[in-house]
């Protein structure tokens, strides 16, 4: 209740003053009263604001896997439809068998992303497969034996071990299988009955067949020596362990929807770097309820050769369109090395510096002397040559090093060859062979001479082609790939074999332990498990 008004006619002078310090309290505590209601109100209405944010954004994720769920759902059913439908339908021999290991492989991809879009976390996932045959007993057994590190209960008493659980794994050491048999013994103690057990390791395929070791060489073999799944599910047979092509390709599916994150932090790793290579090879596609193959692309990215980070990263896409290099790139800006597709030019209006490749150059003069022995050619190739000696006496030096050494001793050399083109140009006829490799040269010619201004840009671009050559190689094994998805899956565990090979690892070895340590590795140290910073651990 407000305090009852006073008569100030019968106050005197000190009453007054009392009465107004009254007052002057009532209304401060009254002020502080407020503002402390302002800052309630503004702190409840901050809450508000970041309740209303996280449920829209939670809302966005929420559609967002709804639309992601329905796509895949219709991956999924079209790629069974295809798989279990009329035989006639389908591709026969070895093309057929090659289809439908990546058909295999996409579904089950597809089912791992449906779980982890579902939110099923890893431990309570139930497999795919059904009951599987117990291993061969004449394969070698390796025991594993996982006991509580402590066996003293929490009330104080000994735990005694009443028993044990038994789960075996195929491994596979390169030509010899052999069964994993982990034993995790249980522990009880008598007077609060409490139960203790080795807890089980998380696993890329939880509860699955396959160790990580024998993923690790499914990979391996698939991807970097170009073995496909049918081959190896006769190897496996001569070794002792008849396994399903659809088995191999689920497990191949599921690794590569957990290995994808690698290969996109890769990407990323490479693009904090100014200098990077490029170059594209074709890849003939065939689309499940099709029997026809095009030509799709797989694009290959690499740090600058004199750059200190050592890895690739490769992309598959549907076609050759200059969008799709775009797209990689996004909205990195630095020195581009690339051949003189036209593809790549939209990326030099957008802040991007083209750097050209000599060894393209030089490949247009080799060509005309091989087919008519051409002397001016031969002329080309010599100066040329002088570029190249150069190179090798700068190759080991530091960044200033090299680029003093080109301006003193590349620089006029090609100034020299940059005039002869130019003489040689006019005394031969337009539309000619000679005509046209010159040309090659005279149309890029900065591109081709800013390697001899900055240290760190190389003279060609024949880093990249020889990580695209494995591909090359390969393709005379696995003839296509079976589907966009298979492609990009393709990419992503090529990028980390061949990442991996680049920093002098064992890709077998690399994979097996990532594998191993993906399923409790936090996100945000996955740049632990990539190539250029693994360090293994011991593992089984």
């Amino acid at each position: 209740m407000p305090s009852p008004v006073p008569d100030l006619d019968q106050m005197d002078a000190a009453a007054l003053k009392q009465l107004f310090r009254e007052r002057e309290a009532e209304l401060n505590k009254l002020r502080a009263e407020h503002q402390q209601l302002a800052q309630e109100m503004a702190a409840t209405q901050e809450i508000l604001v970041r309740r209303e944010q996280m449920l829209a954004g939670q809302q966005d994720e929420i559609r967002f896997k709804d639309t992601r769920i329905a796509q895949l759902t219709h991956e999924i059913a079209a790629l069974k439809r295809y798989r279990f439908g009329k035989k006639g339908e389908q591709l026969s021999g070895v093309q057929g068998t090659l289809l439908e290991e990546a058909v295999d492989e996409d579904i089950g991809a597809i089912e791992t992303e449906l779980e982890l879009l579902a939110g099923v976390p890893l431990a309570t996932r139930t497999t795919r497969q059904a009951k599987r045959r117990p291993m061969p007993d004449h394969l070698p057994r390796i025991e594993y034996r996982h006991e509580p590190e402590y066996t003293t209960c929490h009330c104080g008493c000994q735990l005694q071990r009443i028993g044990e659980e038994v789960s075996e794994k195929l491994d596979f050491i390169p030509g010899v299988l052999q069964v994993e048999r982990h034993v995790r013994g249980k522990w009880v103690c008598k007077q609060c009955q409490t139960l203790t057990q080795a807890p089980v390791a998380a696993h890329v395929i939880d509860k699955g067949l396959p160790s990580t070791g024998l993923l690790a060489h499914v990979l391996v073999a698939k991807y970097a020596d170009h073995l496909p799944l049918y081959r190896q599910e006769s190897i496996f047979e001569r070794a002792g362990m008849k396994l399903a092509r659809s088995t191999l390709a689920d497990w191949v599916g599921t690794c590569g929807v957990h290995l994808q994150p690698l290969a996109d932090a890769l990407r990323q790793v490479i693009l904090a770097h100014r200098v990077v290579h490029a170059d594209e090879t074709p890849v003939q596609m065939l689309k499940p309820g099709t029997k026809k193959t095009h030509r799709a692309y797989l694009w290959a990215y690499a740090p600058g050769v004199f750059e200190p980070l050592k890895a690739v990263v490769y992309d598959f896409t549907e076609g050759r369109a200059g969008e799709h290099a775009r797209s990689f790139l996004g909205d990195w800006q630095g020195s581009l090395i690339c051949d003189d597709y036209s593809g790549y030019k939209a990326c030099f209006t957008r802040g991007m510096t083209e750097i050209g490749c000599m060894a393209h150059a030089r490949r247009k003069f080799f060509e005309l002397h091989a087919s008519n022995k051409s002397q001016l050619a031969e002329q080309a190739l010599h100066y040329i040559g002088q570029l190249y000696e150069v190179e090798r006496q700068v190759k080991e030096l530091t960044s200033d090093d090299r680029r003093r050494l080109r301006q003193e001793k590349a620089k006029p050399l090609a100034h020299a060859l940059h005039g002869w083109m130019l003489a040689q140009r006019q005394r031969v006829p337009d539309g000619s062979a000679t005509a046209k490799a010159l040309d090659y040269s005279l149309k890029r010619w900065t591109a081709l001479t800013r390697y001899l201004d900055d240290g760190q840009l190389p003279i060609d671009n024949n880093h990249i082609e020889q990580q695209i050559r494995p591909i090359a190689i390969g393709r005379n094994n696995w003839l296509f790939t079976g589907s966009l998805r298979a492609g990009k899956r393709a990419a992503a565990i090529m990028t980390l074999v061949q990442s991996a090979r680049l920093n002098g690892h064992d890709p077998y070895a690399y994979l097996k332990d990532v594998l191993t340590r993906l399923p409790t590795q936090p996100a945000s140290r996955i740049g632990e498990l990539l190539p250029h910073n693994w360090t293994p651990q011991s593992i089984h």
